[in-house]
């Protein structure tokens, strides 16, 4: 029997709760490393690609290409932006 989504979404909120602060923060310095802290996290949380691409309502051939670091131009545009702001993107497990 496949979970819902709101099953999904609440393991994964415990299973990446269990001890927050814990971790440093994920550093992005470039679009390429979105990807690879997206599946940390989805790793860290016991989700599998088909069921992090369920949720998000995207493509899990998506998620795949951003986990293997491919760059969209949406990301370059955004993290260059934030550069040109003098602002460090950074990603941190949420305590909510």
């Amino acid at each position: 029997m496949q979970k819902s989504t709101d099953e999904l979404t609440q393991s994964a909120k415990d299973k990446l709760g269990s001890a927050p602060g814990s971790e440093k923060p994920y550093r992005l310095y470039s679009a390429g490393a979105v990807g690879p802290a997206i599946r940390m996290y989805r790793e860290r949380a016991g989700l599998t690609q088909d069921q992090l691409a369920q949720m998000a309502g995207v493509n899990r051939t998506y998620l795949s290409d951003l986990e293997r670091g491919n760059e969209t131009e949406q990301l370059r545009r955004i993290l260059r932006l934030l550069k040109l702001l003098g602002v460090r993107a950074t990603l941190q497990e949420a305590d909510w």
